[in-house]
């Protein structure tokens, strides 16, 4: 039987001089996560291509007990610390995949 997974997006509104810092603290908070989470399995930084302060990210957990673990993990704190003077505002959503 398929597994349901635990998804979340994350869509940023980035301050223009923070793009670049934003997308570095990302890249390596996805890196981190997928290299060093066993329930982490996708982990996508998106780039508009029409909006230069948008970003979204696209992360698939096993669970949400293994999202609740990235939140602890130490490739995740630079980010978490980083991020909020580099950002205008920003949302986040959680979702069930539908294993069927």
């Amino acid at each position: 039987m398929p597994q349901t997974r635990f998804v979340v997006l994350a869509e940023f509104r980035l301050k223009p001089e923070g793009r670049a810092r934003f997308i570095a603290l990302a890249r390596a908070d996805a890196q981190g996560s997928v290299a060093n989470e066993p329930g982490c399995r996708q982990f996508d930084l998106l780039l508009s291509e029409e909006d230069e302060t948008l970003a979204v990210l696209h992360e698939v957990y096993d669970s949400r007990a293994a999202f609740e673990t990235h939140l602890t993990m130490p490739h995740y704190l630079p980010f978490r610390d980083g991020v909020p003077d580099l950002v205008t505002g920003r949302s986040v959503r959680f979702f069930q995949q539908d294993a069927g």
